[in-house]
């Protein structure tokens, strides 16, 4: 079975090393949290710079196919290897989110997007983002309040 797009990733990567960036992520938002609203802003601000696994995974596999190309082109036919040998990872990676090099970048401390917004998303329920969502009785209406909340 095919593990949903949220959990491949943490699926495949060993617990200690999920453990420690839940840790990590923990002590970030006590630390924001504790410095203030200016440390919370700051650190939101951080957070959307952040790459998550599957943006470095994508960058790094285009540089590798763009190098073995022009090798290819240039050096040697044989070089023609390595975007094939890229292209495969990046299907296994896309079928069961784990590719050779997930473990390494995990072990760096790239997070899953998933896990980059339950930090945000700790940090605004501190700062009081969803606090003050109006109950109208119209589901419509309380969803565009939430859908609000959660993107400002």
């Amino acid at each position: 079975m095919i593990p949903s797009t949220t959990e491949r990733v943490p699926l495949h990567t060993s617990s200690g090393v999920n453990e420690q960036i839940r840790r990590q992520t923990e002590e970030n938002i006590a630390r924001h949290a504790q410095a203030g609203p200016a440390a919370i802003e700051r650190r939101l601000a951080e957070l959307d710079r952040e790459w998550d696994i599957e943006r470095a995974l994508e960058a790094n596999a285009a540089t590798a196919v763009l190098v073995g190309v022009t090798l290819g082109a240039t050096v040697d036919r044989r070089l023609f290897a390595l975007p094939a040998v890229v292209a495969g990872f990046l299907l296994l990676h896309a079928v069961q989110g784990w590719c050779p090099p997930v473990p390494i970048m995990r072990r760096l401390g790239f997070r899953t997007q998933s896990e980059i917004d339950h930090e945000r998303y700790a940090l605004k329920a501190i700062r009081g983002d969803f606090r003050d969502l109006p109950r109208s009785g119209s589901a419509e209406r309380e969803a565009r309040s939430a859908l609000q909340a959660v993107e400002s």
